[in-house]
């Protein structure tokens, strides 16, 4: 038997990683999007989004990939997958209009046997409220390792109409290929699985930022804490303890959004989703207030160096970026700005790191680019004119940077 051609429909951050790891498990891929400027860009081997492997793996598995802005491309296809990104605002709202009409682009070109496939977020109800034959498909892509989780998944969270009925034939020829437990269940359930498992990663990211804080003010160190943790089998290695400026990308916040819609429709209670909301609010503000603590409150004119305006590293995403709102906070502030990934005109930005830190009063890094790692404390020293560094991710070597004279505030660490 011959295996399966799928086809993605939408060439955004979820279609275009999928994609590339569909191709690398041995599949012909179509991918359609209807921007013919991303279509001639992935033809060139050159992906619109920024992850680490991807475009060697497009051009690796080229062979086996097509792409196309017509959606006639997708009528070859056994499976097609939705894989646009669903438009968020800065509140977690999503905007599903621009899905609904996608699938109803795509449902007239598809082959009699052709299987849909929903794999972009939506909320409980959606897919079974199509009144069409389709699965839904949970992605549990990270920024900054989407290829890698797309290419090797922990498993398969498969929503349909009967969880008891066997899979489609090529669906499940396709998702055998990835070597992983594949777990049907109702539509309802796994649209609501995709919320549960970021509601665990928010419950992880809250404790780290709520007791790192205090760390902060008793004089404990929350990096000496979290080896325990991840040592307690009930925790884990993987959980998400490393205290952070909040919860960004826009991921998360809608899955947050969604839990305290549905619970006041109905009747529930999601207080707890509302505290989680409110701290990572104010944990997002942690850089704008220290920086006016020990900087600009006594010297309004200072200048202040920013690295990293991406909401991560080794992403070119700026959704709800904690840095990008603490600029917004930080006024008139004259600020100097270096990002490897990303560009604003609002503010100078440099093509280097220590031009950014040249002649500045105080450093604040962002977001942590391994680039800023190889940076050595002392060349930071002599490139600032004053001492401070605001480095909430502990990029620095805290020995190195003390030696060089720098005076690090970090989270989860007392000054």
């Amino acid at each position: 038997m011959s295996k399966p051609v799928i086809g993605f429909a939408g060439m955004t951050h979820l279609g275009v990683n999928s994609a590339a790891a569909a191709a690398a498990r041995g599949f012909r891929v179509v991918g359609y999007d209807a921007d013919a400027a991303v279509i001639a860009a992935l033809r060139a081997g050159k992906p619109p989004v920024l992850e680490p492997g991807l475009e060697q793996a497009l051009r690796k598995h080229a062979r086996r990939l097509s792409f196309a802005s017509s959606l006639d491309a997708l009528s070859e296809c056994d499976l097609v997958y939705l894989s646009a990104d669903v438009p968020t605002d800065d509140a977690g709202g999503s905007d599903l209009a621009p899905i609904r009409r996608l699938i109803r682009s795509v449902k007239p070109v598809l082959g009699k046997k052709a299987v849909l496939v929903i794999l972009c977020q939506v909320p409980p109800g959606f897919t079974r409220g199509l009144g069409m034959p389709a699965y839904y498909q949970v992605e549990t892509l990270v920024f900054g390792r989407a290829y890698e989780r797309a290419l090797k998944p922990e498993r398969f969270i498969i929503g349909c109409d009967d969880p008891g009925a066997p899979l489609q034939k090529n669906l499940e020829t396709f998702l055998r290929a990835f070597g992983c437990p594949i777990l049907p269940m109702r539509y309802e359930s796994a649209e609501l699985a995709k919320i549960a498992i970021n509601c665990c990663l928010v419950s992880s990211v809250s404790v780290a930022n709520t007791l790192a804080e205090l760390c902060e003010r008793i004089g404990a160190d929350w990096s000496e804490i979290v080896p325990a943790l991840k040592l307690d089998a009930r925790i884990g290695p993987g959980a998400y303890l490393s205290p952070g400026l909040g919860i960004a990308g826009g991921n998360l916040e809608r899955d947050l959004a969604t839990v305290v819609r549905l619970a006041a429709e109905q009747g529930t209670d999601a207080g707890v989703v509302k505290a989680w909301i409110a701290n990572s609010r104010h944990r997002r503000d942690w850089a704008a207030r220290t920086i006016r603590r020990l900087v600009l409150e006594k010297d309004p004119a200072a200048l202040i160096a920013v690295w990293g305006l991406a909401y991560k590293e080794n992403t070119h995403s700026v959704k709800n970026s904690p840095s990008l709102a603490t600029l917004a906070q930080l006024g008139e502030a004259k600020l100097r700005l270096h990002d490897p990934a990303v560009r604003i005109d609002r503010h100078e930005t440099f093509e280097k790191p220590l031009e950014a830190a040249q002649g500045a009063d105080a450093l604040m890094i962002l977001t942590p680019w391994p680039q800023y790692r190889a940076i050595a404390p002392a060349e930071i020293r002599r490139a600032l004119r004053g001492r401070i560094v605001l480095d909430p991710y502990a990029v620095l070597d805290r020995a190195l940077a003390a030696k060089a004279g720098l005076e690090v505030h970090t989270l989860g660490r007392h000054a």
